[in-house]
């Protein structure tokens, strides 16, 4: 018998909360709805709004649907409401990834950036470290862990402000947990180590989990930073350090991977790290660079690679006029990321990469550090913050897609403590800063000098 038939949808998820002051989205960092309705998306957690730029929990402001149908069963249940997913239209590439968007805010560091402040007397410095909640920073997936936690609610966090605000909105995430990694280091091995096991883990924990999410969210741009240090290790390293010739397998295979993965989604742009300008800038290593990158991006297809990080988590100044090749610099023609940069690209063009673009790291470079050798890199006394995040920052480089903050500064390089099972000896060197916690926890006194130098001045 055909009826009309009205039904009552209830959210299940209403048992979860107790009011509009209490409410599950809260557990994962957002605020409970407070007068939205409007349901944008729906996901294992709940119903999900979007109020103020944020994410929140609609089941505080809606608790019921009601949808009427025609039915041809008496036991055929229907529910016609409409949930917009978060990957509506399908966001593409074109150009420079950098160009025409917001950068979203890393939360993480904006709370790392309030508690330092708790903790400063000086009303000038605490003016000047609030401006860097202003400025948009990489998020780290250093870990199986911090990708579950980080990845999809920054994702989403983007796509709310980017629905907020109806602009579109850049997410930069540095990946970086390759097996064996930093094989060369050891103030941030790795949690995977080099072997068959650990292999299958990085591509389907967390490689495949990556791609996962960024077909979901394909509606908003995204770019990504490649395993800083690794590729660059294979140029140099490989014969000197035993590590790094048991790690060369998992680092080719890996990055084979993971750009036959990312590759291939049109809302993502990645970028190869190459070190710095005193890691591979000599003419020697140059040209092995020329042949290893050729032979990583081939073995990536038919995924792409718009080109490639410089100077992440370094210090090297973009421009160092006092520098020349000579013996100060080991005879290093490009002693500044600018000089390396101009003659990478030559390099790359000439081996037939066919996209050569690069976005350089500024995070720490604005001042030149006290370090005695170009090539310290662990927690440089007389830290400065650099140019500011910037698409297409120097005219006449066209590739030159960026200035970015990868790096987040504050952020240790690595532990002082010499009985430290990650202590590395170029973290206890005259001009590294002491005493410094673990690569990646938060280093009051090196925030405080990066700010003090920021060079332009916050």
């Amino acid at each position: 018998m055909k009826a009309s038939v009205v039904f009552t949808v209830v959210s299940a998820l209403i048992a979860k909360i107790a009011s509009a002051d209490s409410c599950w989205s809260q557990d994962l960092g957002y605020p409970c709805c407070q007068s939205t309705v409007d349901v944008r998306y729906t996901d294992k957690d709940g119903l999900w709004g979007v109020e103020n730029g944020n994410w929140c929990d609609t089941t505080t402001t809606t608790t019921t649907t009601t949808t009427t149908s025609d039915n041809t069963s008496d036991n055929t249940n229907s529910d016609d409401t409409t949930v917009a997913a978060p990957s509506s239209t399908q966001f593409v590439h074109s150009g420079n990834p950098f160009v025409g968007h917001e950068f979203f805010i890393n939360p993480y560091y904006t709370a790392e950036v309030d508690a330092a402040i708790a903790q400063m007397s000086n009303s000038e410095l605490a003016a000047k470290a609030e401006k860097m909640k202003e400025y948009s920073n990489a998020i780290w997936l250093d870990s199986l862990k911090n990708m579950n936690d980080w990845l999809e609610k920054n994702l989403k966090g983007a796509l709310a402000q980017q629905t907020s605000s109806g602009k579109t909105v850049l997410t930069v995430f540095v990946v970086y947990d390759l097996p064996g990694r930093d094989c060369h280091a050891l103030a941030s091995n790795g949690e995977l180590l080099a072997n068959e096991s650990d292999m299958e883990r990085y591509k389907s924990e967390y490689i495949d989990i990556i791609e996962g999410h960024l077909k979901t969210y394909n509606s908003q741009p995204v770019v990504l930073i490649i395993e800083p240090d690794s590729l660059a290790n294979m140029v140099t390293n490989i014969e000197s350090t035993p590590a790094c010739a048991d790690s060369q397998k998992y680092y080719f295979d890996g990055h084979a991977y993971l750009i036959q993965k990312f590759g291939v989604l049109k809302h993502v742009a990645m970028y190869l790290d190459i070190g710095h300008a005193f890691w591979l800038g000599w003419d020697d290593n140059r040209e092995k660079a020329s042949k290893v990158y050729s032979k990583v991006i081939a073995s990536g297809a038919p995924g792409e690679v718009r080109g490639f990080a410089d100077n992440v988590a370094n210090y090297t100044p973009w421009e160092d006029p006092s520098l020349s090749r000579g013996p100060e610099t080991e005879w290093n023609p490009c002693p500044d990321e600018k000089r390396y940069l101009e003659a990478m690209y030559q390099d790359f063009t000439a081996a037939g990469i066919k996209s050569v673009y690069f976005v350089s790291d500024t995070s720490r470079n604005g001042k030149k550090t006290d370090r005695k050798h170009p090539g310290e890199w662990c927690n440089q006394t007389g830290v400065g913050i650099g140019a500011r995040p910037q698409a297409s920052p120097i005219s006449g480089m066209e590739y030159l897609d960026a200035f970015y903050w990868v790096k987040p500064l504050g952020e240790s390089d690595g532990t002082s403590d010499e009985s430290a099972e990650r202590y590395d000896g170029y973290c206890g060197h005259e001009t590294a800063m002491k005493p410094a916690p673990e690569a990646g926890q938060w280093f009051q006194a090196h925030f405080e000098e990066g700010i003090k130098n920021a060079n332009p001045p916050l």
